[in-house]
C-alpha cells in the first residue's frame, strides 16, 4: 500500500541520523521510479537530500544517481545548484544512465538502444558541465539546442545562464562497475569519480575495472594513485530493510 512505500522516507531519514551520530562520511540516496513492489521509493534524491540536510549535522548526502535520462539536464543542474547553496556544499552530485526499462522508457528516453541512451546521456552531462562552469553558454548537438532561437525583451537570445550556479565545487560520481572503455574515458575527461556499489564491491573483475579508471585518467592526463576517486558503498532497499 502507499502507507506502508512512503515509510521509506522515515528509515531514509532515521539511517541518515544514525550514519550522521556515528561518523560516517556520506549517505549515498538511488533515483528510482514506480515500483509498487516496495523495493526503491524515492523518485527526487536532489530534494530528499535537502530535507536530509536539514534533519543532520555534518554528514554529506550523496545523489547516487540522478537518472540522467529521465530529466531535461538544465533543470538537473537547477535543482542542485540550489540545494549546494541551501546545504552549504554538502550534497554530493551524481549521474547514471538507468537500468530499468520501466522507468527511463516511461519518461520518454531510451533504454532498450543502448547505444541512443549513452549518447543521450553524454549530451546532457555535457550540458550540465557547461551550465556549472560557465558564465553563460550555449549548445548546439543531437539531441538539445540551448538556447533556442528565439526573440528574448528585445534581442535574439544567443546564450543562458544556470541561475544559480553551484556555489562549491562540483564533486561528481558515477558508477562504474559495468563501465567501458568508452564509459571510464568519458568519466576522466569531466573529472567524474567512481563509485563501486552493492553486492557489485566483491569479486577479482572488480580489480580490473579499478585499473581501468586509472589508466582512463592517465589517458587524458590526470594521474591518480590506485583506489583515489573511488567509492565503495553499501546497498540498502529502504521500503523491505
Amino acid at each position: 500500500s502507499n502507507s506502508q512505500l512512503v515509510t521509506a522516507f522515515d528509515k531514509m531519514e532515521a539511517i541518515a541520523q544514525t550514519m550522521d551520530s556515528s561518523g560516517y562520511d556520506t549517505f549515498w540516496v538511488a533515483e528510482h521510479h514506480f515500483q509498487p513492489e516496495g523495493y526503491e521509493c524515492i523518485p527526487n534524491v536532489v530534494m530528499a537530500a535537502l530535507h536530509l540536510a536539514h534533519k543532520t549535522k555534518n554528514i554529506h548526502l550523496g545523489c547516487g544517481f540522478n537518472v540522467v535520462p529521465m530529466w531535461h539536464p538544465l533543470r538537473l543542474a537547477e535543482d542542485f545548484a540550489t540545494v549546494d547553496y541551501l546545504t552549504g556544499g554538502r550534497v554530493k552530485f551524481g549521474v547514471g544512465r538507468g537500468y530499468h526499462s520501466r522507468e527511463v522508457e516511461s519518461f520518454g528516453a531510451p533504454l532498450f538502444d543502448q547505444e541512443a541512451n549513452r549518447s543521450l546521456f553524454e549530451e546532457q552531462v555535457e550540458i550540465i558541465f557547461k551550465s556549472f562552469d560557465s558564465e553563460s553558454f550555449s549548445h548546439k548537438g543531437n539531441f538539445y539546442n540551448i538556447p533556442p532561437n528565439v526573440p528574448y525583451r528585445g534581442y535574439d537570445l544567443e546564450e543562458i545562464t544556470l541561475v544559480p550556479r553551484p556555489v562549491n565545487p562540483v564533486e561528481c560520481w558515477q558508477p562504474i562497475q559495468s563501465g567501458s572503455r568508452r564509459a571510464l574515458d568519458f568519466m576522466a575527461k569531466y573529472g567524474i569519480k567512481g563509485i563501486i556499489g552493492g553486492g557489485s564491491a566483491d569479486g577479482g573483475a572488480m580489480d580490473n575495472i579499478m585499473v581501468a579508471y586509472k589508466e582512463a585518467n592517465e589517458r587524458a592526463g590526470r594521474q591518480l594513485a590506485l583506489g583515489e576517486n573511488l567509492s565503495i558503498g553499501i546497498h540498502v532497499h529502504l521500503a523491505d530493510s
